[in-house]
């Protein structure tokens, strides 16, 4: 009796199981369709390309080898698949990781910078947030002359992590004060410290340091040579001013007032007088191995990052299969460098700049001319055409930008990169930062540009979170009139 009752639940068991076998070889069977169409349409899993299970070394192992995410909404809305490198998943944080670490790798190969050095750079905020964590893994510190209009969650990041911060008033490139000739200057002096030092009679041509302190980089040899600028000149000029009692070379201004910061905090956020550094023994104490100035702007390995890493990547991703990229500027390392590989891969793959409202590149694109003499970077203190996209933009060119190959360029507002920032979160979850945002923006042009059936690149940058107090701040947006209010796409249609 007891047997017999047994086979109906036998019999339960192994329809049971034979229904879980088919509708896993189903799920499989499915699966393996959508694979197949999807590789088809030319694109490749990032998980195949990769061997996800190796551990990596330590934080810097981690940088590069971001995912091609497919961003649906903007796909399906313009017939193309539109695809971003989420360099948001770098470790740091953004698409500067890949350029801290080749800066400061290729600085302590060539002996420009020691362990225990000081890095020292002048950025809006991503680049010198990836340089401090970068220079603490080497065992280095880190110095940051930051804009104060910077978002102040940026500071507080670089604070975390360890540098020191240094917050200064917005000034003309050409200006002594403006923070990128600031940061230069404070390299030298670290460099100067430690050589008087340690090593007096070693020096550069004619007694100067001009080419220790700075990030050029030797791969400059083999391309175009950098023309002199007037923030070169004043940086030798204040070489030959060094003094024990101002060895900052910087002169009292008037016309600056006191800058500071109420975020700052004790032993972090550094306060500056017309350029003058406050509490100088904060900055150099410990600091005896000498100073190396990144130099983001000017220095090739920033190219070079995305030229050995990003470029091939993505061309690695795409199955070789490409219609166009698109990004914004800066510095210009990343489009120069991705579009630079890309182009020398297949020729035909269009690439274009999207530029923010302010900046000069759109001219030098499209007219051969970088600016009209009403907006020379050098005749004012700041850019006249406000924004708040932060990161991209210049009103002068760069030796990273000068190697980008680039088809054409679209100028890019303010309000739609606010509102291609919040279409992302409502249609796909993605919380980006502004410049992410506007090469969004550029994503959706270039489709509509081409037509459906292309495949386009972008770069997501960063992610919102370093955004919050101006970008995703609500008050902030009603305030410069940017209050967001699109349902879809129409922001785009003008």
């Amino acid at each position: 009796m007891h047997g017999r009752s047994s086979e109906p639940s036998a019999i339960i068991v192994v329809l049971a199981a034979a229904a879980a076998s088919l509708g896993l070889a189903l799920a499989s069977y499915l699966y393996r369709c959508y694979q197949d169409s999807y590789s088809s349409s030319g694109h490749t899993s990032t998980a195949s390309n990769q061997d996800q299970s190796r551990t990596q070394q330590g934080v810097l192992g981690a940088i590069g080898n971001t995912p091609l995410i497919r961003i649906c909404s903007l796909s399906q809305a313009t017939g193309c698949e539109i695809l971003a490198k989420a360099e948001f998943l770098n470790p740091g944080g953004s698409v500067k990781d890949r350029v801290a670490l080749q800066i400061i790798r290729r600085a302590l190969e060539s002996g420009k910078l020691r362990i225990g050095g000081l890095v020292t750079e002048g950025s809006a905020g991503s680049t010198a947030i990836s340089l401090a964590m970068v220079a603490a893994a080497y065992g280095c510190k880190c110095h940051v002359v930051i804009p104060d209009d910077t978002a102040i969650e940026k500071t507080q990041m670089l604070e975390a992590l360890g540098a020191t911060v240094e917050r200064v008033r917005p000034v003309s490139i050409t200006h002594k004060y403006h923070f990128v000739n600031i940061a230069r200057r404070r390299a030298m002096v670290a460099e100067e410290r430690y050589r008087e030092k340690s090593v007096p009679q070693l020096t550069g041509k004619n007694g100067k340091l001009e080419n220790w302190f700075t990030g050029t980089s030797d791969r400059e040899q083999k391309l175009p040579s950098k023309p002199s600028t007037s923030m070169e000149m004043d940086g030798l000029e204040c070489q030959g001013k060094m003094e024990e009692n101002a060895s900052l070379c910087l002169e009292d201004d008037t016309g600056l007032r006191e800058q500071f910061s109420s975020s700052c905090k004790k032993g972090g956020c550094i306060h500056t007088v017309g350029g003058r550094l406050k509490g100088e023994d904060i900055l150099y104490k410990d600091n005896g191995k000498g100073g190396y100035f990144a130099d983001q702007f000017e220095n090739l390995e920033n190219f070079y990052a995305h030229y050995q890493g990003t470029g091939p990547e993505i061309w690695s991703q795409v199955d070789g299969k490409l219609h166009a990229f698109i990004a914004a500027a800066g510095t210009g390392g990343t489009i120069a460098g991705i579009s630079r590989f890309l182009k020398e891969q297949n020729p035909d793959v269009k690439c274009y700049l999207i530029d923010p409202p302010g900046s000069g590149l759109f001219n030098r694109v499209t007219r051969g001319v970088l600016y009209t003499s009403e907006e020379a970077e050098g005749t004012r203190l700041k850019n006249p055409f406000d924004t708040i996209i932060e990161g991209i933009g210049i009103n002068r060119l760069t030796e990273n930008f000068k190697l980008a190959l680039l088809d054409g360029a679209f100028r890019g507002t303010d309000r739609e990169a606010v509102e291609m920032s919040r279409y992302l979160v409502r249609n796909d979850g993605l919380f980006v930062g502004s410049s992410s945002a506007m090469n969004c923006v550029g994503a959706v042009r270039v489709a509509r540009l081409l037509g459906p059936g292309h495949t386009i690149v972008t770069i997501l940058c960063d992610g919102g979170v370093r955004h919050l107090s101006r970008f995703y701040n609500p008050a902030y947006l009603s305030a410069v009139k940017l209050t967001p209010s699109a349902n879809g796409l129409e922001f785009l249609d003008d």
